[in-house]
This record gives C-alpha cells, sequence and structure tokens, in this order.
C-alpha cells in the first residue's frame, strides 16, 4: 500500500470516486425488480425471509446494505435460482467506503498492531452501540446511508480480532475514554464490558493510561503501529478529517519507541482490568 490519506477513527465517509453506493443501489434495485415480477408486496417478502418491511424498502432503496443471509433467504423466496446471492461478495467489499477498505486492507496484513487513542475508544474494540452513538456525533451530520455503511463498516473491521493465524493486538486508552458516557451510561457499561470480554483474548491486550500519570510519551496524540507479515512497519497518525499513513522508516522507528514507552507507563494489562472493573462498578 502507498502512502497515502485514508481513514480511520477519524474517517469522514466515501469519496467521491467511491462507487460501493452505486452498488448497493444497484443490488436494491434487482431485489425489487425480483419480487415485483414474483408478485409480492414489501410486507410479504418480508414476512417469507424475517425480515420487516420496513427493513426490505431500506435495502430496496440502498439505504442499508444487505446481510449475506438476507441475500440467500430473498433468493430462495423470489426464485433467483443464485442470482441474488452471487451479490454477496460485491455487497461485502461495498460494505468499507473506500479509505476504510484501505485500512481493513492494512489491518488484514497486520501480524502485530499497538494503537494508542487519546478520545474515544478504539474502533476495533467499540460495541456497535458505542459506534453508532459516536458517528451521531459527527457534524457535519451524515446522511442515513453513509451513517449506516461507516457502523457496517467499523463493525466488519473487527473480524481482525477472530483472523487466524491471530495477530498481536495491543490497546492503550486514556481513562477519559473510559469515562465519558458517549451514548447515555447504558451504552458505556456495555462498552466497558466489551472492553474486559475482549482483554481476555490471549492475543489481545488492553492498558489504561491513568489520567493522574505524570510522565507520559503520548501527548503527541493517538497513533497506531503496524507489523506487516513482510517483515515492514508502518505506521497511523489520526488528526482531524484525515490519517496519514507513515512509511518512512525513520518515522516509523519513532512512533515504535513512543508507543513502548507509553506501554511502559501505562498499567499493565492486569491492573488495567482490575481498574476497568472498578469503573465498570461506578457506572
Amino acid at each position: 500500500m502507498s502512502v497515502n490519506d485514508i481513514a480511520g477513527d477519524q474517517d469522514w465517509g466515501p469519496e467521491p470516486e467511491d462507487d460501493s453506493q452505486a452498488v448497493v443501489a444497484a443490488v436494491g434495485r434487482q431485489i425489487r425488480i425480483w419480487r415485483e415480477a414474483a408478485g409480492l408486496r414489501a410486507a410479504q417478502l418480508g414476512e417469507l425471509i424475517g425480515y420487516g418491511e420496513n427493513m426490505v424498502y431500506k435495502v430496496e432503496s440502498g439505504v442499508r446494505i444487505p446481510k449475506p443471509e438476507f441475500l440467500d433467504r430473498v433468493d430462495k423466496a423470489v426464485g433467483a435460482e443464485g442470482k441474488i446471492a452471487a451479490m454477496k461478495q460485491d455487497v461485502a467489499e461495498a460494505r468499507y467506503p473506500k479509505k476504510v477498505r484501505d485500512l481493513a486492507k492494512l489491518e488484514a496484513s497486520a501480524v502485530e498492531m499497538g494503537a494508542y487513542d487519546t478520545d474515544v475508544i478504539n474502533g476495533l474494540l467499540q460495541t456497535e452501540e458505542y459506534a453508532r452513538a459516536l458517528y451521531r456525533e459527527r457534524r457535519p451530520a451524515y446522511a442515513e446511508d453513509q451513517f449506516e455503511r461507516l457502523v457496517a463498516a467499523r463493525m466488519a473491521r473487527q473480524s481482525v480480532l477472530d483472523r487466524r493465524p491471530v495477530p498481536l493486538l495491543t490497546f492503550v486508552q486514556e481513562e477519559t475514554t473510559l469515562r465519558r458516557p458517549i451514548g447515555g451510561r447504558a451504552v458505556l457499561r456495555r462498552q466497558l464490558e466489551r472492553l474486559l470480554e475482549l482483554g481476555s483474548l490471549r492475543h489481545v491486550e488492553i492498558q489504561i493510561m491513568p489520567t493522574e500519570t505524570e510522565e507520559h510519551s503520548g501527548l503527541a496524540g493517538s497513533h497506531r503501529v503496524l507489523k506487516l507479515k513482510d517483515g515492514t512497519a508502518v505506521g497511523l497518525n489520526e488528526v482531524q478529517l484525515t490519517s496519514r499513513l507513515i512509511s518512512n522508516p525513520r518515522e516509523v522507528q519513532i512512533l515504535e519507541m513512543r508507543y513502548g514507552m507509553i506501554r511502559a507507563q501505562a498499567l499493565t494489562p492486569r491492573l488495567s482490568r482490575a481498574f476497568i472493573e472498578k469503573l465498570l462498578g461506578e457506572t
């Protein structure tokens, strides 16, 4: 991957040249054509496939991206003989806006990733409720279809957590990210529970940087370091609106050094878990 601006947790949706929305719209039109040819109303199709009428309309209009099982069930219900089910791969790729597809490819090629986050919970650790609440706060506000695609893309990126062979994933979160009730207290509680769940995985380590820490090497802001399958390493420096991919060896070395010091200054994974459990009890 070349050094380009790509979007991480600061993504702002599809770029003008991104054709993924056109793919989603085309699939929706095909579903409507097949439904009408089968003599079914949207409510009838929804009943046959186990989805609500509103969901059928949203998929047909390109507002919602259909899941694979949705396409399989529609295919069977309208007698498309595999023609709708065959669109699953195209739809799977369209779940990611172009910038996020680039990030997902980068994460998929990583054998080790370290992430330090200062403002929000890292995207790979977020619950869907937290991600939705976070995207709702963005200004200018997203259109409904763009909002749904970004949420779906963030959730789909988390497949890296289940990849085999498993990568080593380490995270350092500022204490404030665990205290800010984005989406409300109930959403925060479930997010803290998710952190405890993921932190129990052997290939995932989560550390907390207490606000009261005096020595702190991460004051320049959030960043990530990824070590790739080919032995190279790259960095991601996230700022407003864009996230810059860094491949210059000297700059990557600086980010690696800073991240190593941040991990050393943060609470250990064991103490961090106890810290999260304490916050959960207080929330």
